[in-house]
């Protein structure tokens, strides 16, 4: 019933205008999915590959669809990512593309949750995920890579840790970015909006912390309940190798610094989250700063999520990039207690899955990832879902970002 019966793919539009990879997959009994890769503007050294997608789209045509088609049953995700992988024959999708690889991956995966006429994330996770659903991270304050002339932490998160339903995280979020455009607009700051639609004011990252407090504040006793907030500092970016030291403008940090900065401004702000805070090759600084404020690992099983958990989360997104390998030697070293989940960062859905399970066996908090490059597919909402992810991290406004956030709402509705 779900053997693959043809895969078409196509050039289409991800939400910075540029080209990305869609995929449409078809069985023999007329299941149906289509998927879209996003892309990524901080991007870790150690991802698999993205191609132009004209060149990801040809190889895929040539390697993978003869592999797949007439050949795989859609409804066996494994066979379909391993033989997306023989097709390929690298280690990092550097043949096909990893974003021609994810398109499909995500295509199949729809197509056999078709075929079984049951929601993806049962399909994903099995019948009985569906009550427990991620709290959304939403990016309300942005520089760095996704946005110029900004603060240079790239991302601030608003975090509604406290929020009784799905429904009032997304709207908590919501009223924060709209709370901060109020107060941007009284202290007469102009701001424009980054990639992921989070304001990109020009202002010190130190001002940044006072407005994101301010406006957290002001929502969470409005609407009475929790709400925290957190960072992704993409500090990749910020690393500067040569110097061995992280970049502010005109100010430099060293590591040891950098780590103190870090754990400064949690004490100060009562941090839930903070990502990639230290360079994507740094286990050792990592590793210092989660003792020092994420609580250590948590035992295998347990999770960070909920009202202001007692650590706070210390994610790798260039550190793990997805890879169980990157990632048990972060578990070696105790590095972080949380992974950010990015699946095109590794290339199929069983990769992604692979990873989030190995953090789950050792105390890791997961939270699923959307790229700033993104579409309107929501294959990640119901991936977090099937996975039981604590954390959901897919932006706060923008027809793309809220595609992933409104699908979430409508699965603790029981309306997919």
């Amino acid at each position: 019933m779900t053997l693959v019966s043809s895969i078409a793919l196509r050039r289409v539009l991800d939400s910075r205008g540029n080209a990305t990879v869609e995929a449409d997959v078809l069985t023999e009994s007329g299941g149906f999915g289509r998927a879209a890769a996003p892309s990524g503007a901080s991007t870790g050294e150690h991802e698999a590959i993205e191609l132009p997608a004209g060149e990801a789209i040809a190889a895929a045509r040539e390697h993978a669809v003869p592999r797949l088609v007439g050949e795989v049953y859609a409804g066996n995700q494994r066979e379909v990512d391993t033989a997306l992988h023989a097709a390929d024959g690298t280690g990092n999708f550097s043949e096909i593309g990893a974003n021609s690889a994810v398109a499909i991956s995500m295509a199949a995966a729809k197509a056999g949750a078709d075929v079984l006429g049951a929601p993806l994330y049962q399909h994903l996770g099995g019948t009985f995920r569906g009550d427990s659903v991620p709290t959304p991270l939403g990016n309300v304050v942005g520089g760095g890579e996704h946005a110029k002339e900004a603060t240079h932490i790239q991302e601030f998160l608003s975090a509604p840790v406290g929020a009784p339903s799905i429904s009032e995280a997304v709207f908590a979020n919501s009223a924060v970015h709209a709370r901060i455009a109020e107060i941007l607009d009284d202290r007469g700051i102009p701001a424009a909006k980054g990639d992921e639609g989070a304001w990109a004011p020009p202002v010190s990252d130190a001002e940044a912390f006072e407005i994101v407090s301010e406006a957290v504040d002001d929502i969470e006793s409005e609407l009475g309940f929790e709400i925290g907030f957190g960072l992704d500092m993409a500090a990749a970016e910020l690393y500067d190798a040569e110097a061995d030291a992280y970049v502010y403008g005109d100010r430099t940090r060293s590591t040891a610094e950098q780590v103190d900065y870090v754990a400064e401004m949690v004490a100060e702000y009562d941090l839930v989250y903070v990502e990639d805070p230290l360079d994507e090759n740094d286990y050792e600084g990592f590793a210092e700063l989660t003792a020092r404020v994420g609580g250590g690992v948590s035992a295998p099983g347990a999770s960070g999520r909920g009202p202001r958990a007692d650590r706070t989360l210390v994610c790798g997104d260039d550190l793990f990039v997805t890879n169980v390998e990157r990632l048990q030697a972060g578990i070696d070293k105790e590095a972080g207690n949380s992974i950010l989940i990015k699946p095109n960062q590794i290339g199929t859905l069983s990769d992604a899955v692979d990873a989030i399970e190995l953090a789950t066996e050792n105390g890791y908090e997961t939270v699923i990832s959307h790229r700033s490059g993104e579409t309107e597919d929501t294959t990640i909402a119901h991936l977090a879902v099937a996975t039981d992810a604590g954390f959901i991290k897919t932006g706060t406004v923008g027809g793309e970002r809220t595609a992933k956030l409104n699908e979430l709402i409508r699965i603790a509705d029981d309306a997919v």
